[in-house]
């Protein structure tokens, strides 16, 4: 038992790696190809992927949608957990950076799934919402300016008891922090605090790498 959340020193984030990650092939490889990168940081960790995996299964997930894709890592774990026939509307703006992912995707057997949508998330959601489309679950971790209004759009595509996770919210610590006033820290501080205050959601926000929240649609 204990009265807080423990931090993780290296040899205890070893162990937990080793004994929650039932690790792949082609998850280990796209991990790899994406720490190459100068922007490799922005990859979700290995322990946040395997937690993704778990609730989209817990859920029952079938139609998946994320707001910022970057090389794909989040989507494979997502996909590997939709059923056949499940669909996840993965957006990003970037080709060169999703591109990454498509082999991986291939070589996991979840292309078909994944449905990418290239241009600006927030029209993207607005088409889903306009076409009625709902969703079971939802993943945000995109430009920071605008997770206010993805939360919002995402809200509304989600059916009643879907889950929404936000990523980041914990922003290095710089959440905490009130000399720390840029704009990206400061929309995710009003993220924050907007979600935890919204009854129209039960939620809990979990030190899971840059912070995670998750959200579920009364």
């Amino acid at each position: 038992m204990s009265s807080s959340t423990m931090s993780l020193d290296s040899s205890l984030r070893d162990y937990l790696i080793a004994h929650t990650l039932r690790d792949t092939e082609t998850k280990a490889e796209l991990r790899k190809q994406t720490a190459t990168l100068t922007m490799g940081r922005m990859q979700i960790c290995p322990e946040q992927g395997q937690f993704m995996t778990l609730i989209t299964e817990l859920i029952g997930a079938e139609k998946a949608i994320e707001v910022g894709t970057f090389t794909g890592y989040s989507a494979l774990c997502v996909a590997r957990a939709l059923p056949e026939n499940g669909k996840l509307v993965a957006c990003d703006v970037s080709k060169e950076w999703t591109d990454i992912g498509w082999p991986h995707w291939r070589a996991a057997g979840v292309d078909h799934k994944i449905d990418l949508r290239l241009g600006p998330a927030t029209e993207t959601l607005q088409g889903l919402i306009d076409d009625g489309e709902v969703f079971d679950l939802a993943f945000i971790d995109a430009d920071k300016l605008n997770y206010g209004v993805y939360y919002e759009q995402v809200l509304s595509l989600l059916r009643p008891g879907g889950v929404i996770m936000v990523d980041n919210v914990l922003w290095g610590g710089d959440v905490a922090n009130p000399d720390i006033q840029d704009p990206d820290t400061r929309a995710i501080r009003e993220l924050n605090a907007k979600i935890v205050a919204d009854q129209r959601v039960t939620m809990a926000m979990l030190p899971v790498g840059d912070g995670l929240t998750i959200a579920r649609k009364r």
